[in-house]
């Protein structure tokens, strides 16, 4: 991004970061690149009132913007640096992708609601987050061109991971994924790519909305729909 680390967070953004520290996220690369990001400028205009409070909020197409909290011990689980290079599956309003773009080497991130593609990148553009490519497609078939990634981040709860994604990670790689049922019991998972195979980490329970496989069935309406 490309405000001044010496920039002062607004009050809004500083009682978020506070709220955070007390509930356990010590990484300060995280929460400084959360109170940087802009979190009114991914709500929608309903909602700005409760923008910087640490709550999920709607965005359309029936998702939503991650609780904050959430967002950062997800960041946190990803064990993240400015080296490596990051799939993201569910753009959504770009929260997310914004809060990584700091502090990685290059994010791409795949979104299957077309008018939530539209509207993340316009926010992309508007924040000159340069080193963020994004696509518009199925999410659960990964993004095959530039993999290997080093670190595979998932937005959506996936009843059971697609095979894919584990795939297409370095070795060494790391990939955070909540994992269950919509209407079960969902788990935040973090998987290890080793010499031998992969590692399995339950990090606690969480709430998502489903991963999808496939595109909605007519985008352009959806998109026009969302525009109005």
């Amino acid at each position: 991004m490309t405000r001044r680390a010496s920039t002062p967070l607004s009050i809004s953004a500083q009682r978020l970061i506070e709220e955070l520290r007390r509930a356990g996220i010590a990484d300060e690369r995280v929460l400084a690149a959360m109170g940087r990001v802009p979190r009114d400028q991914f709500v929608p205009a309903a909602f700005l009132d409760h923008a910087w409070d640490n709550v999920a909020l709607p965005i359309g197409q029936g998702q939503t913007i991650s609780q904050p909290l959430v967002v950062a011990l997800m960041t946190v689980a990803l064990e993240v640096t400015d080296r490596h290079k990051v799939l993201e599956i569910g753009t959504g309003s770009g929260y997310q992708t914004a809060v990584l773009a700091p502090l990685c080497r290059r994010v791409f991130t795949i979104e299957r609601h077309q008018a939530l593609h539209q509207e993340s990148n316009k926010r992309f553009a508007a924040l000159r987050l340069g080193n963020v490519t994004t696509r518009y497609g199925d999410g659960t078939k990964g993004w095959p061109e530039p993999a290997p990634f080093d670190r595979i981040l998932l937005t959506a709860a996936a009843a059971k991971l697609p095979a894919t994604l584990p795939d297409m990670l370095a070795p060494g790689g790391v990939l955070v994924a909540p994992v269950g049922e919509e209407k079960g019991q969902q788990m935040l998972v973090r998987l290890r790519r080793t010499e031998t195979g992969f590692e399995t980490e339950e990090l606690g329970a969480v709430r998502f909305v489903p991963l999808v496989e496939g595109l909605p069935r007519n985008p352009r309406r959806q998109g026009e729909a969302a525009s109005t």
